[in-house]
């Protein structure tokens, strides 16, 4: 599959750039390569020069008149013409040096950027931020009638889940796992635990070594249960192979009928433990459904949960603190009182940190 390769070279000059001075020490730079040029001015906005080569690769040179000249190259992802960019880049940078030598200057070139590849390395981070992860294989994509399925290998975190774009649990993170169980404080033996959604298995593996008296977990998609158990055993290890086991159930439903059953019936538990969704970045209520399903999910869980049960969850990354402000909101507006405290942690594969949630109902007067 062709690909795109994105190169950029920046250099800050600490005073005005002047536009035909810069051309012309880097014109035959270009020139060297073959490139014709061809040059858009603007009367106080700067410039423009635009190269071309036979080879189907360009370069945008934009000269901004505050001091600011920009670079940026694109071309097949190829080894050769890599080489050959690699050596324009390296000469661009050295006379962009020479340039700035009298005059306070920042020269930043950044690593290429791969577009269209086989494998995408490039996911945004929940607050917006661009990474590019070390990802080397697709291991399985699938669309499910729920959502797209994607599990890639890192080769720092092994194998990641993907669901509809949002990376949700690589083989490394057992951090997030350890934290919305309760970060070790709690025993889980001999309990009830209502685990919601968590089809890569990893809370459920992990709630089993504790000897509970029954865990049931509500997924409603098999097919990310199926992709999990057998591509990130690491994670889940047998315990997806069968759907019941001495101290487990795996349900292949819809939570929420689950929940509304289970309150009807009065069933109750010692640990409800959300692995649905992280906390919705948007902030209007009104707009984004997801509000409005977290809040259900909210209260019926807490229909359904013990007295002096707890319940765990994910917020979000710790910057969108308007968002996880509104979700501790929302916490004040259930069918009972609730307190709650949160812990901020360390997800590997996230490179964010991210808040932990523990909720309960107040003590009875």
């Amino acid at each position: 599959m062709a690909a795109a390769r994105h190169c950029t070279l920046d250099l800050r000059l600490g005073a005005q750039a002047d536009c035909e001075a810069i051309l012309k020490s880097l014109r035959s730079v270009f020139q060297e390569q073959g490139m014709t040029e061809s040059l858009h001015a603007w009367q106080d906005h700067g410039c423009l020069a635009t190269y071309l080569n036979k080879n189907g690769s360009f370069a945008n040179l934009r000269i901004y008149p505050r001091g600011l000249v920009s670079l940026d190259i694109q071309s097949y992802d190829g080894a050769a013409q890599a080489k050959e960019v690699d050596s324009l880049l390296n000469k661009v940078e050295e006379r962009m040096k020479e340039l700035s030598r009298d005059s306070p200057a920042r020269v930043k070139r950044l690593p290429p950027i791969v577009r269209g590849g086989a494998v995408d390395r490039y996911w945004p981070t929940a607050d917006g931020r661009l990474v590019e992860y070390d990802i080397d294989e697709v291991v399985c994509d699938e669309e499910s009638p729920y959502q797209n399925i994607k599990i890639l290998h890192s080769k720092q975190y092994g194998n990641m889940l993907i669901l509809n774009g949002d990376v949700n649990l690589a083989e490394s993170d057992w951090a997030y796992t350890r934290a919305i169980m309760g970060s070790g404080k709690e025993d889980y033996t001999g309990k009830d635990v209502l685990i919601l959604g968590g089809g890569d298995g990893g809370i459920l593996c992990e709630i089993v070594k504790l000897k509970p008296k029954m865990a049931t977990m509500v997924e409603i998609d098999h097919m990310v249960i199926d992709g999990c158990k057998k591509y990130m055993r690491k994670t889940c290890g047998d315990v997806l192979d069968n759907l019941t086991g001495d101290c487990y159930q795996v349900l292949i439903e819809d939570c929420v009928p689950v929940l509304k059953r289970y309150a009807k019936e009065g069933r109750q538990f010692d640990y409800v433990i959300n692995d649905l969704t992280a906390v919705p970045i948007s902030t209007s209520l009104e707009e984004d459904s997801t509000w409005e399903f977290l809040r259900l999910i909210l209260d019926l869980s807490m229909r359904v949960l013990k007295q002096d049960g707890k319940y765990f969850t994910q917020g979000n990354c710790v910057n969108l603190t308007e968002a996880l402000s509104l979700y501790e909101q929302q916490l004040g507006c259930l069918y009972c009182p609730v307190e709650f405290s949160k812990e901020v942690v360390c997800v590997p594969s996230y490179m964010e940190l991210w808040v932990f949630y523990t909720v309960w109902k107040k003590a009875q007067p």
